[in-house]
């Protein structure tokens, strides 16, 4: 009876019915499934001899499509099913409700790319637990509680045309209209699984791509912004201490006893070791042309500064280029230094 007692029910006036929790505890699921083996084999022999009054009635076709049924999920259990698994983002699960060449894909994105795809489906940023319900009218409604915020989702009549099922649903928010969208689900191996949301396809190899390329995209704009702020830093340490840094070092953070020309606090540590997002950054001076006073030499002293990624592809393609001009270059250099002769970027 343990099992009984891990599976909460919870009764909500407002949804006219119970709720199942199967996310209390991570045990929650199994003790569900634990309680049926009875009803099961109950319910088993009543099916077994069904079956065998059907065979010797109508013969081998009549059993075959009976058996086929009994294998194929209703679509409302298993768009249900992929919206719990995305509440809880159990990839694993959410994996078992796309179409086999989805699911590979899915499996193989990154543990932020499939957070990040569940999250799309339920509207929440934090994991959360799963309550079922069936409303007055008879309508599945699924509710995931995160521990700031709570969407309920209700679905509609489920619509079937042969190997296709569309499921519409509606996610009631307060003070505007509910929002409202279709699944698409197809029959695949004899269940069903998700296949578009609205007007679009669910291709996730399509989209492993586009996030891929974001990826890149969001670690170079945040290595340009690097380079940025260590200039800044560079133009900062000058007017403060009348030269360059003899290293990017001296910029990181101050000890408690204050700072120094040694310690100048105008970095974090990974910039001021010249290792952040995913990117090298080599800092050189140029020294000033011509004789001149050490005071004056340490002020028309210029300094480059090169960034490219540490694992090519995969951090980023492109390496850049920014030196005391302000002006930025950069070029996929496969991973090789960009020099002050590649394209300029930005304006011109």
């Amino acid at each position: 009876m343990n099992g009984v007692k891990d599976m909460r029910l919870v009764t909500q006036a407002s949804a006219g019915g119970v709720w199942v929790d199967l996310s209390e505890n991570p045990q929650a699921e199994a003790c569900a499934t634990n309680r049926r083996p009875l009803r099961r084999a109950l319910s088993g022999f009543s099916l077994a001899l069904a079956i065998a009054m059907i065979a010797g009635l109508s013969g081998p076709v009549a059993l075959a499509q009976l058996q086929q049924q009994q294998t194929i999920a209703n679509p409302e259990t298993a768009l249900s099913d992929a919206l719990s698994a995305a509440c809880r983002q159990d990839s694993a699960a959410f994996a078992n409700s796309l179409t086999a060449e989805n699911a590979t894909a899915f499996r193989t994105l990154s543990g932020a790319q499939r957070t990040a795809m569940m999250k799309r489906f339920v509207l929440l940023e934090e994991p959360g637990r799963t309550l079922l319900s069936t409303g007055g009218n008879g309508q599945k409604i699924i509710r995931c509680e995160s521990p700031s915020f709570t969407t309920e989702m209700r679905l509609g009549e489920t619509r079937i045309r042969e190997n296709l099922a569309f499921v519409p649903m509606e996610v009631p928010i307060a003070g505007e209209d509910p929002r409202k969208i279709t699944f698409g689900l197809v029959r695949e191996a004899g269940n069903w699984k998700l296949l578009s949301v609205g007007l679009m396809m669910l291709d996730v190899p399509a989209m492993a791509k586009v996030w891929a390329q974001a990826d890149l995209d969001a670690s170079e704009d945040a290595a340009i912004a690097d380079l940025h702020s260590v200039a800044l830093a560079l133009d900062t340490y000058r007017r403060a201490y009348g030269k360059l840094p003899d290293t990017l070092s001296v910029l990181g953070p101050a000890p408690p006893n204050g700072i120094s020309p040694e310690t100048a606090s105008l970095l974090d540590a990974d910039l001021a070791a010249g290792n952040k997002d995913g990117y090298t950054i080599r800092y050189r001076i140029i020294p000033a042309a011509g004789s001149l006073p050490e005071e004056g030499a340490n002020k028309a002293e210029t300094f480059s500064l090169a960034s490219s990624p540490n694992e090519y592809g995969k951090a980023g393609r492109r390496s850049f280029f920014l030196d005391s001009s302000g002006i930025l270059r950069g070029a996929d250099k496969q991973g090789g230094m960009a020099t002050i002769t590649d394209p300029r970027i930005g304006p011109s």
